[in-house]
C-alpha cells in the first residue's frame, strides 16, 4: 500500500501539468486571435497543426520512456529533466514579439511546437508511472483520483488567478496587454517548476516491468488491442467535448456575459467573470474526483462511464435554456457548471485507471509490458480532442462572421453579429451535447468490465512470476 505522501506527490506532477494545459486550452485560443494579433483562420490552423504534432510525437515519447534505464527507474527522471524547459517553452509561448505578422506568425508555430514537445517529454512517462507504483487495479484508482484531484486544484489556482495576474500586471505596473500576459504565464510557471521536482522527490517507481518486445512488435500488439481502439475514441470525445466548451468561455463571457455583468447570490454581488466560472468549475472537478473512486467500485468504471457521458448530454441542453439577461440564468449558468464539472471530475480518474486496465490487458495478452507507449495514446487522445476542438471553435466562429479585435487593440469590448453569438451558444451546448453522445456509444462495447479485469488481474500475477516468453506467444484469449 502506497503512503499518502507518495500519492501526494504523485499529484504535483498533474497540478503542474495542468495549471498549463488549461491556461492553454481555455485563453490560448482567445490569447492568439485577441491579444497576440493572429487571425482566426490561421489561429484554427495553428492549433490544429501544432496538437496533431503533439499527438503523433506521443507514442514516440512512450516508447522511450519505455525503454529508459536509470536508477530512478524509467519514467520518473523526466520529470527532472524536463521541468525547467517545460516552464521556460510556455513563457516563449505567451510572449508577443513587436515584429511583422508573418514573423509573428512562425514565432506562433515555433513556441508552440516548443511547449508541446517538452510538454509531451514530461507529461507522457508522468502518466506511464502509474502503471509501475502498484499493481493493484483498484489502487490504481486511488493514484489517479489524487492525481485529478490536485490537477484541477491546480486549474483552479491557474484559472482563477489569471484574470486578476493580468489586470494587475497591465493596471498597478503599468503594463501594456500582451505583457501582462506574459508576466502572468511567469508566475504560473515558477509554480509548476516546484512542483514537478517536489513530485520527483516524493514518488518511487515499485514494479520493475521489461518491454522485451521490439518496437515493431509493441506497435503491431497496440494496433490490434481491441480495448485500446475504443478507449482512444472515448478518451478523444471526452477531450473534445472539454475543448470545444472550455476554448468557448473566453469569447461567450467577452461577448455574451459581457465584461462588467454580476451575479447576486444569497445577497452577496459578486463580478461574473470567466476565470470565475472556469474556476468554480475546477473546484467542483475536484468534488467529482472524491467521488469518483466510491462510485466505480459500486458499480463498474464502464457503467460510470456511461451514466456520466448521459448526464452531460442532459446538462448540456440545459444550459442552452439559460437566459443572459438575468440574474436568475445566470446563477443557473453557474449552477450548471458545477454540475458538469462535477461529471467530467469524476471520468477523469476513470479514464486514466481504465488505461491502466488496457495495460494490464496487453500485459498479459503480449507478454511484454508497453505501458509507457499506451499511456502516451491516452494523452495522443487528449491532444487530438484539443487540436480538432481548438481548431473547430475558430473555424466556426469565423464561419459564422465573429468580429476579430484589431491588431494590438488594448481593449476586448466590440460589437458581434447575431450570426457569432448564436454559434457560440450552440459551442457551449449543443455541439458538446453531440460528442458526449457519440462517447457514450462507444463506452458501450468497451469489453473491459470489473469481471474481466478480476480475471486479468488474477492470471497477470500468475505469469509475472513466470519466465517471460517469446511476445507473439499467448495462451490467452483475447476479449
Amino acid at each position: 500500500m502506497a503512503s499518502l505522501s507518495e500519492k501526494i506527490g504523485y499529484g504535483f506532477g498533474d497540478m503542474a501539468s495542468s495549471m498549463f494545459w488549461k491556461v492553454f486550452s481555455y485563453y490560448l485560443p482567445f490569447f492568439y486571435a485577441n491579444v497576440f494579433g493572429l487571425s482566426l483562420i490561421d489561429t484554427g490552423l495553428l492549433l490544429l497543426v501544432t496538437r496533431i504534432w503533439d499527438a503523433v510525437s506521443d507514442p514516440m515519447m512512450g516508447a522511450v520512456a519505455d525503454r529508459t534505464k536509470t536508477r530512478w527507474g524509467k519514467y520518473r527522471p523526466y520529470l527532472l529533466w524536463v521541468a525547467a524547459p517545460f516552464s521556460i517553452c510556455g513563457i516563449l509561448l505567451f510572449t508577443t514579439p513587436d515584429w511583422g505578422y508573418a514573423a509573428k506568425l512562425v514565432w506562433a508555430y515555433v513556441t508552440y511546437i516548443m511547449m508541446m514537445t517538452v510538454y509531451t517529454g514530461i507529461n507522457v512517462p508522468y502518466g506511464a508511472m502509474l502503471g509501475v507504483m502498484t499493481e493493484d487495479s483498484q489502487e490504481k484508482t486511488v493514484f489517479s483520483s489524487f492525481r485529478m484531484f490536485f490537477a484541477y486544484g491546480g486549474s483552479f489556482i491557474s484559472l482563477f488567478a489569471w484574470d486578476p495576474l493580468c489586470t494587475l500586471f497591465r493596471n498597478t505596473f503599468g503594463m501594456s496587454l500582451q505583457s501582462s500576459w506574459q508576466f502572468a504565464m511567469i508566475v504560473i510557471a515558477a509554480c509548476c517548476f516546484i512542483l514537478f521536482l517536489l513530485c520527483f522527490k516524493l514518488t518511487r517507481e515499485q514494479l520493475t516491468t521489461e518491454c522485451t518486445a521490439s518496437l515493431g512488435k509493441d506497435l503491431k500488439a497496440l494496433v490490434t488491442n481491441k480495448p485500446w481502439w475504443l478507449l482512444n475514441g472515448a478518451s478523444l470525445c471526452f477531450n473534445l467535448f472539454n475543448t470545444v466548451r472550455g476554448a468557448t468561455v473566453a469569447f461567450f463571457f467577452a461577448d455574451i456575459i459581457g465584461g462588467e455583468q454580476h451575479i447576486v447570490i444569497f445577497a452577496i454581488s459578486m463580478l461574473f467573470y470567466s476565470g470565475l466560472f472556469l474556476g468554480v468549475g475546477e473546484v467542483a472537478n475536484m468534488v467529482g474526483v472524491a467521488l469518483a473512486v466510491g462510485i466505480t467500485k459500486k458499480i463498474g468504471k464502464k457503467a460510470t462511464f456511461i451514466l456520466v457521458d448521459l448526464s452531460l448530454i442532459v446538462m448540456s441542453v440545459i444550459f442552452f435554456l439559460c437566459s443572459p439577461e438575468s440574474n436568475a440564468g445566470l446563477v443557473m449558468m453557474l449552477l450548471l457548471q458545477i454540475v458538469i464539472s462535477v461529471l467530467t471530475g469524476i471520468m477523469s480518474p476513470l479514464v486514466w485507471s481504465m488505461y491502466a486496465d488496457v495495460s494490464d490487458y496487453s500485459e498479459l495478452k503480449y507478454r511484454s509490458a508497453s505501458t509507457g507507449l499506451i499511456f502516451s495514446s491516452a494523452s495522443m487522445a487528449q491532444k487530438f480532442g484539443g487540436a480538432i476542438g481548438g481548431a473547430a471553435v475558430m473555424w466556426l466562429l469565423h464561419g459564422f462572421g465573429y468580429v476579430e479585435r484589431p491588431e494590438g487593440a488594448q481593449s476586448l469590448d466590440i460589437a458581434q453579429p447575431d450570426s457569432a453569438i448564436t454559434c457560440l451558444w450552440m459551442l457551449m451546448t449543443f455541439i458538446p451535447a453531440g460528442v458526449a453522445l457519440i462517447s457514450m456509444i462507444i463506452v458501450w462495447l468497451y469489453p473491459l468490465n470489473t469481471r474481466r479485469m478480476e480475471e486479468i488481474v488474477a492470471e497477470l500475477k500468475k505469469q509475472r512470476k513466470q519466465p517471460v516468453a517469446d511476445p507473439g506467444d499467448s495462451n490467452v484469449e483475447p476479449v
